[in-house]
């Protein structure tokens, strides 16, 4: 155990690289794809998720040779990544994944110089948990986008890059002789388990904001909760291993069922049974009660159970010692899993598109995560007891104390929410409102635009900024947590609107004023889901009702909202309804809105063109901001494309209201 601490290290590393090749993957390929709004050719880059099968001939021939090739192979893809085109990092991060899977598993035997058995089992259960607390802490430096994957912070994967080449070189990287007895079992079950467990991290854990997302929970405790449990289990498997080896398989098995249980649950309690017909009433959904938290908090403080599962599966790998050959049932399944994975947690967003694949997995986000943990305690169960180990004695060392407490203070620091911009709710005549289709933060040609688009909300300084298609936590957008960067970065009170769970695009409201009784409408769809965001503000001894709207799919569908929205606002005294309609002003849903509320460029330029020649009377102007009577507007404005750095216009405008 002296020295096992350089495995534990190399493991972590290139779990993480995985966590962060893998959704670079499938993050590109959905970017290009969403510009289309349908699958093609690009969709085949998921293969790469198969060719570590294309090594296993040479795994017992030249091993330590093919580990540095797949190491040189992964050190370039992974430091010139962040500085790609999305084009280019399709086929880049496909190879790195590629790379990283392949130097995973011809590590599988690895143990430091000098040094025996190996402790592969206890070495990878502490270095997935290490994984983890580095990935929530690099994306909580970052306020929910992976900072080391950004440019700025692309040195951070040359350095552990460098860092992961310097423990290879410590490590014996030879193929073990071939056993002279041979042994008993299969190692299929156990591989496969292990790619289930990186799937499930690589999902979930390794980003807490999507749990904070689908839950509506306490960001700070949830990131904190995840982080301190996992660099705990890190400092548990160097200290007292010894705890580890006493837990049994009964409960091994109970642990994993319960685990899987609460998982489920957590985002069962957040389903939404949406409305069957055109003529069903819509469904408000409010703040969930403390009730639905209990769910959450059980999973959250069963999770390391996943640590265990890994210890489990390695052992079982290093007991039956399976040839090369004998890993590719293993590799294949695993990867065919992953796939199948992907494919159907995307599909719950996307159901109305990509048919008739697609519409069964409408409102079954929970399906992929009780399938990847219920399978997982499958084959944890399945598995028989590995042979008894030698007792392993821990070290304890001050070097990984100050480590881990770097990583768990970092995280603390940056999980804590910033300071709100201070605005006066006295004497104001007047709001600046915005309206922004951020596309999940890309532009117009496919290519990551967050911080352009904020420059440009800074430039508008709304009070009150709508954003559309903002769904980002979620794996096909590598679970970046944009509105929380925007809100952050702004100073803005926030409501993210329908959650992950329920499978829109997304409607968030930020104000630099508090939002108050914030709830979510939906209403009859048959493509996307429609949810209406709804929140309201103190200004001037006035409450403003604002209603963030995206509605998508047949002539009813958008008929049904627009009376709903009407319904519902019609008792308010001062509404402001804007966001992307998908509507011209020649439809009939359009119309209904429009006989009733103020459309805010039509009333300045009823011809449609600026005085400053921006054109609007075409078929693009279907980002629109209406208001009640008791409101008035000026000075709008549309930043066209792309300018606007999205797919669509950016509109805004002041606001004003008659003083009694």
């Amino acid at each position: 155990m002296k020295k096992n601490y350089l495995v534990i290290l190399a493991l972590a590393i290139i779990i993480l690289f995985f966590i962060q090749l893998a959704g670079t993957l499938v993050e590109s390929i959905y970017i290009l794809d969403l510009m289309n709004s349908r699958l093609d050719a690009k969709v085949l880059g998921v293969l790469f998720f198969f060719t570590p099968i294309l090594l296993i001939p040479f795994y017992k021939k030249i091993p330590r040779q093919l580990t540095w090739i797949t190491f040189i192979i992964l050190l370039l893809i992974r430091g010139i990544l962040p500085y790609l085109k999305t084009a280019n990092q399709v086929l880049i991060s496909g190879i790195g994944t590629f790379a990283v899977l392949s130097l995973f598993l011809l590590l599988l035997s690895a143990k430091p110089k000098g040094e025996t058995p190996s402790q592969i089992g206890l070495s990878g259960s502490a270095g997935l948990a290490l994984a983890v607390g580095l990935s929530v802490l690099l994306r909580t430096l970052n306020y929910g986008i992976e900072y080391s994957l950004t440019p700025a912070g692309g040195w951070v994967g040359w350095g552990l890059g460098l860092c992961l080449g310097w423990l290879l070189l410590q490590l014996d990287l030879e193929s073990k002789p071939a056993a002279t007895e041979k042994k008993s079992g299969s190692a299929t079950a156990a591989i496969l388990g292990l790619f289930l467990i990186l799937t499930l991290v690589w999902f979930a854990f390794s980003a807490p904001a999507v749990i904070a997302r689908w839950t509506e929970g306490n960001y700070t405790l949830i990131v904190l909760t995840i982080s301190l449990l996992a660099l705990a289990w890190v400092l548990l498997s160097l200290n007292r291993p010894q705890l580890l080896a006493h837990i049994n398989a009964n409960i091994l098995l109970f642990w994993n069922l319960i685990f899987t249980l609460s998982l489920t649950a957590t985002i069962l309690v957040h389903r939404v049974p949406f409305p069957p017909t055109p003529d069903s009433a819509p469904v408000v959904v409010t703040s969930p009660s403390w009730f639905a938290h209990i769910p959450l908090i059980l999973m959250l403080l069963l999770f390391p159970v996943i640590f265990l599962d890994m210890r489990l599966f390695l052992d079982r790998v290093k007991q039956v010692e399976p040839t090369p050959r004998n890993l590719i049932p293993g590799i294949l399944l695993g990867s065919l899993m992953v796939i199948l994975l992907v494919f159907m947690h995307i599909f719950t967003n996307v159901w109305g598109y990509v048919k008739p694949i697609s519409p069964p997995f409408r409102n079954a986000f929970w399906l992929p995560y009780f399938l990847l943990s219920g399978l997982i305690t499958l084959f944890a169960w399945r598995i028989k007891e590995n042979e008894a180990e030698p007792d392993v004695v821990g070290t304890f060392h001050w070097g990984w104390v100050l480590l881990l407490g770097v990583i768990f203070l970092g995280t603390l620091v940056r999980a804590l929410p910033t300071e709100r911009i201070q605005v006066s709710t006295e004497n104001r005549s007047s709001l600046v409102v915005m309206t922004f289709n951020t596309q999940q933060s890309n532009d117009d040609f496919g290519e990551k635009s967050y911080d352009r688009q904020l420059e440009l909300i800074r430039r508008a300084s709304p009070d009150i900024l709508s954003l559309q298609e903002t769904d980002s936590t979620r794996i096909s957008l590598n679970n970046n947590d944009y509105v929380r960067y925007y809100a952050e970065k702004l100073g803005y009170y926030s409501y993210f609107g329908p959650t992950p769970v329920t499978g829109t695009y997304g409607t968030a409201i930020l104000s630099k004023y508090p939002l108050l009784n914030t709830r979510t409408v939906f209403t009859y769809s048959d493509k996307d889901e429609t949810g209406i965001a709804e929140a309201e503000i103190e200004v001037a001894g006035r409450r403003f009702t604002i209603y963030d709207v995206h509605p998508d799919g047949s002539d009813t569908a958008m008929l049904v909202f627009a009376k709903v929205l009407l319904e519902r606002s019609k008792d308010k005294p001062y509404v402001i309804a804007l966001g992307d309609y998908n509507l011209r002003d020649y439809e009939e849903a359009y119309k209904l809105i429009d006989a009733v509320y103020t459309n805010v460029w039509t009333s300045i330029y009823p011809s449609k063109i600026s005085t400053d020649g921006v054109d609007m009377s075409g078929e693009n102007r279907i980002d629109h901001i209406f208001l009640s009577p008791t409101l008035h507007a000026r000075n709008p404005i549309y930043v066209l494309v792309p300018e606007s750095a999205t797919d669509h216009a950016v509109h805004w405008t002041e606001i004003y209201w008659d003083n009694p």
